[in-house]
């Protein structure tokens, strides 16, 4: 059998395992734009990730995966869809342990509300809700600096962990307790800026949308992953299209160790099968600005996520 003849099997054989899970057609016809390597389990593993919806950069890096799985074990399974960090070349597991970890956070975060202001900030703090994040939008220096201090005396008093989205200066200067950063932001960092948070005591968040992203991430030993977006939403333009419970339970699987966060287009009826996946935090925003009632919408929240842990 030649190694194409082999791809092509090891590839119908992934997504005969692993289509209906990842919502893909078994049957549709199997094919790769690019590929790095002559290994049939690289070549029929990108095939079957690219028949399966994964974007190149992701489909590319659970190919490696795919190769080094069967390297290391010995033998190519379809079944085992990888999930051993290793496989995808991230660094020893727990990330805790790691010299230049950032400081940890609980590894369940809980509900984790994404605020537009530090008024909302005080007031989801007030109402018990574990995690908030300060997302504010504004150009001027001054008006955030004003904002994220605002927002550090409004959880004052309370045990919330407030996190700045974005503003990681302003979040030193103020005392927060972390800073999340998509993906963009993190990759716009020099390592000295990225040093800067870690020397400050800060926690770091980190955005990410697929395997790829979740490597990148990973290189810095954040205190937290989210992973998202898991359902369509309204909110802001993705670059990605919506992960779904299927891929988020597989990210979960692989970032064990890691506090992890399922975010996008999370809802009350939608949050059971989130939470059934592992992530141990759902992260809000119209869920609980938009609510009629916050405090109420918050507490029913929290109530549903510690039945589901219990």
């Amino acid at each position: 059998m030649s190694a194409s003849t082999d791809a092509r099997a090891i590839s119908h054989a992934i997504v005969a395992a692993h289509g209906l899970r990842f919502g893909a057609a078994t049957a549709a016809a199997i094919s790769a734009g690019r590929f790095s390597s002559e290994d049939p389990v690289y070549r029929g593993a990108k095939q079957a990730c690219t028949a399966l919806g994964f974007i190149e950069i992701d489909a590319e890096c659970l190919a490696r995966a795919w190769q080094a799985q069967a390297v290391r074990t010995g033998a190519f399974d379809a079944n085992q869809w990888p999930e051993t960090p290793a496989d995808f070349g991230l660094r020893a597991f727990p990330p805790t342990e790691r010299g230049d970890a950032f400081a940890p956070c609980p590894e369940r975060l809980g509900l984790y509300a994404v605020l537009p202001d530090a008024q909302w900030v005080g007031r989801m703090a007030r109402a018990g809700v574990p995690t908030v994040q300060l997302r504010f939008k504004s150009d001027d220096a001054a008006t955030i600096e004003r904002e994220v201090h605002a927002a550090v005396d409004a959880v004052r008093g309370t045990d919330a962990l407030l996190f700045i989205n974005d503003h990681w200066q302003a979040a030193i200067a103020a005392g927060a307790y972390g800073v999340h950063l998509g993906q963009e932001d993190l990759d716009a960092l020099a390592p000295a800026q990225v040093q800067q948070i870690r020397d400050a005591g800060l926690r770091l968040g980190v955005s990410t949308h697929g395997y790829a992203e979740m490597v990148r991430a990973d290189a810095v030993s954040p205190s937290y992953i989210a992973m998202g977006a898991v359902y369509p939403t309204t909110l802001k333009r993705m670059a990605t299209a919506p992960q779904g419970v299927a891929r988020l339970a597989a990210y979960a699987g692989l970032l064990r160790g890691y506090p992890q966060v399922g975010i996008g287009g999370i809802d009350a009826m939608r949050l059971p099968e989130v939470l059934a996946t592992g992530v141990g935090s759902v992260a809000v925003v119209r869920a609980l600005v938009a609510a009629e009632d916050p405090e109420a919408t918050a507490a029913q929240w929290m109530a549903a996520m510690s039945a589901a842990s219990a």
